[in-house]
């Protein structure tokens, strides 16, 4: 039995042993559902916008971008595995604004993504991905926590 609540799923990697269990609820529910399945890593630019633009950060910019194919290269040989279609994107930014964007303006019915769950001064002043996305984002969201040290 297929459902039509979601056709399109944007599931949001970074290739973390994490995030594999993220990827995995994404993959069933599209299989349910008979959604398209977009993986997307966002290439943060912001994280070394300070630096100055030379050599040094284009090759920074080229091994995050052979970074994001692989991760969603990845994600890709999965969906194919289990007959989902599939959709890589790659994103650059400020990932928690990216992802809530791209799927807003891509009509995405849910985001599925993990989360560390950051701890301490990193998490107060930062924030962690996950929960920007939660903040900001018009589509529904699901976070899908990964194994922690309890585990």
């Amino acid at each position: 039995m297929k459902s039509d609540l979601y056709k399109k799923i944007f599931i949001a990697t970074d290739g973390s042993e994490q995030n594999k269990k993220a990827i995995q609820h994404a993959l069933e529910i599209a299989k349910m559902c008979g959604a398209k399945l977009y993986a997307g890593y966002v290439v943060d630019t912001a994280a070394f916008a300070s630096i100055p633009m030379d050599a040094g950060w284009e090759m920074m910019y080229e091994l995050l971008g052979k970074e994001a194919n692989e991760v969603t290269a990845a994600v890709e040989e999965v969906a194919q595995k289990e007959g989902v279609p599939f959709e890589a994107v790659i994103l650059e930014g400020h990932p928690g604004h990216e992802i809530a964007e791209f799927a807003e303006k891509q009509g995405m019915d849910l985001i599925v993504m993990g989360t560390l769950g950051k701890r301490g001064l990193d998490h107060f002043l930062l924030g962690s991905v996950a929960e920007n996305v939660i903040r900001n984002s018009k589509v529904p969201v699901l976070v899908v926590r990964g194994k922690s040290g309890k585990e």
